[in-house]
């Protein structure tokens, strides 16, 4: 799958770490899913951090910290017809585009954006939720892999410079 741009709103497939899970021991999500990209930022490598929540067909324990996908929105995006509700009193976070990223069925990198209103109702909600202290983060990365990538990027501008200062 080749890299695409990450954004707000839009509807990936992940192997989503529930927070129960990584608590339990696991590293692995154990099912690919849609997620939506609920927020991004660059950290202080200038990489790109995204913030996923989950999409998912088991009704929410509290109804209002989730938010159930319309019909239209789910057949517009290719998704199964059975009702669906996005959690937001949970997120993964990784560095992008990072492995767990998986092709939607049907080929492809993404199923397509959330409607805008419902986008900015959605990144409200998990706002709300963490100003509450309601929203648990799991962080999806390999430290070990993260810090090789980041030395041998380090080693390549240093060699880059290294030529630079030979010319």
């Amino acid at each position: 799958m080749g890299e695409f741009k990450p954004g707000i709103g839009l509807v990936i497939r992940h192997a989503y770490l529930w927070w129960n899970e990584a608590r339990a021991g696991r590293e692995e999500g154990l099912k690919d899913r849609p997620c939506v990209i609920v927020h991004m930022r660059e950290n202080e490598y200038h990489e790109t951090e995204v913030y996923i929540s989950p999409i998912t067909h088991v009704p929410p324990e509290n109804p209002e910290r989730a938010m159930e996908v319309p019909k239209a929105t789910k057949k517009r995006l290719g998704l199964d017809a059975e009702p669906s509700w996005i959690i937001t009193t949970e997120i993964n976070r990784f560095i992008w585009p990072g492995p767990d990223i998986r092709s939607v069925p049907g080929g492809g990198s993404a199923y397509g954006l959330l409607p805008a209103a419902m986008t900015r109702d959605l990144v409200q909600q998990i706002r709300d939720n963490a100003r509450d202290r309601a929203l648990l983060v799991t962080g999806r990365d390999d430290e070990a892999l993260i810090e090789k990538v980041r030395q041998q990027r380090k080693s390549k501008k240093e060699s880059v410079k290294e030529k630079d200062r030979e010319r």
